[in-house]
């Protein structure tokens, strides 16, 4: 409230000098000679008029004296009107000098006004414009203020929504209490906490959920499987059609039984295609921001991109990207290496870290669900990043290849260029 008090208080008196301005600039000169002064003139030249050449000024004004025929006698300095047409049209004070009732000539007294209204109206407007500059360079320091602490911040928690709301959990949101939404930031922070903490908690029930599912499905397929092998030692050896029959019938709910058993297992192993990918042709540029984006450390050089069309769906690349920096810095903790290759079709994005990689053995189930190498131990996570990361890659018709670099895990995004799928 306090800013939008002072913010209309600039504005109204930027409009107020602006009025003032343009009113002081519009004003004519009215000037009044000073009757006092211009009286002792005319008797100080009446008394000297036959003496001009020892007359002296006594006063502030300047003056010319002119005799009868217009011809000058005196003046006090130069630049003054010498005649009577000349004084009129500057507005001069003009005089007869009389002699024992006999007019032998006039003083014209010089009018200033003009001068000093013209001094006046540049002092007011160097005065007034250089208020109305200071003016606009208040409001223009407010307004790259408004959009450093208000919009900035703005447009950092939108970007942070829309990951969130993606089901990128990891990247955390930089807080600053400098600017408006610094409160706002560390609640909405708070927020990705505990949401993460319930992705967690909800990925080990579903760890749980799989592993009964397992364990029930192992259990209940065992006894099925036996009755079903007796049963069909019992059809070899009956002779007897009835029998046979009823033999037969206990082997088709055996198959049953195992048919609905195999298809709970499976759709506890299906719940990603509830996640949408919707890839479309985007600029190569868009990867560059999105690799900055990704990079919530700023410890990696990301190059620049060669143009082309790709074919991605920008949120889940960005929610790909994100998995792979937050591996990066949460398990190897060093900084980024980033590379670009491109092909005739293709385009690869590599990303590698300074951790030294994983075992051998372990690369090919990384991307299996619930599935972390032997350095994730004691380190927060749920197993799901990249396995959710290669979904996302192929349904975007691309892949995602993790391999042992020359520094550390090596992690590679081919996307395809689009018009060559």
């Amino acid at each position: 409230m306090k800013k939008q008090l002072f913010l209309f208080g600039l504005i109204f008196m930027s409009i107020a000098e602006i009025i003032a301005l343009i009113v002081f600039a519009v004003q004519t000169p009215h000037f009044i000679q000073d009757t006092v002064a211009v009286n002792e003139i005319v008797q100080s030249v009446t008394q000297d008029f036959n003496a001009l050449e020892k007359h002296e000024n006594t006063t502030d004004l300047d003056y010319a004296v002119l005799d009868k025929d217009g011809n000058l006698l005196y003046k006090t300095k130069s630049g003054l009107s010498e005649s009577v047409n000349a004084a009129i049209s500057h507005r001069d004070t003009l005089l007869d000098i009389t002699i024992d009732g006999i007019t032998v000539g006039k003083v014209i007294i010089y009018n200033d006004g003009a001068r000093s209204l013209q001094s006046q109206k540049q002092t007011a407007i160097i005065v007034l414009s250089a208020a109305i500059a200071v003016n606009c360079f208040i409001c223009m320091g407010y307004v790259a203020y408004i959009r450093f602490a208000v919009i900035r911040p703005f447009r950092k928690l939108k970007g942070f929504a829309e990951r969130v709301a993606g089901g990128n959990l990891d990247v955390p949101l930089k807080m600053d209490r400098r600017n408006l939404f610094g409160a706002f930031t560390e609640s909405f922070d708070i927020m990705r906490s505990e949401l993460k903490k319930a992705r967690i908690a909800e990925a080990r029930a579903n760890t749980s959920k799989k592993e009964l599912v397992a364990k029930l499905s192992h259990d209940i397929k065992t006894p099925v499987a036996s009755i079903k092998a007796v049963s069909e030692v019992g059809l070899a050896l009956s002779a007897n059609e009835k029998d046979k029959a009823n033999y037969m019938q206990i082997i088709g709910k055996a198959d049953q039984i195992n048919t609905l058993v195999t298809n709970l297992f499976t759709a506890t192993l299906e719940e990603l295609q509830q996640l949408n990918v919707s890839p479309t042709s985007i600029e190569s540029k868009q990867i560059k921001t999105m690799l900055e984006n990704a990079d919530y450390l700023h410890k990696a050089t990301v190059p620049d991109i060669p143009e082309c069309l790709v074919y991605a769906d920008p949120l889940r690349l960005q929610q790909v990207l994100d998995n792979i920096f937050a591996n990066a810095y949460k398990y190897a903790r060093t900084e980024i290496t980033v590379g670009i290759k491109k092909s005739d079709e293709r385009i690869g994005i590599i990303i590698e870290d300074f951790g030294g990689g994983v075992l051998q053995s372990e690369l090919p189930t990384l991307k299996e669900k619930y599935k972390r190498g032997s350095n994730a131990e004691n380190i927060e996570g749920a197993g799901l990043g990249l396995h959710i990361s290669d979904y996302f890659m192929k349904e975007m018709q691309g892949c995602l290849t993790i391999e042992n670099g020359e520094h550390g895990l090596k992690v590679t995004v081919t996307l395809a260029l689009s018009g060559k799928i």
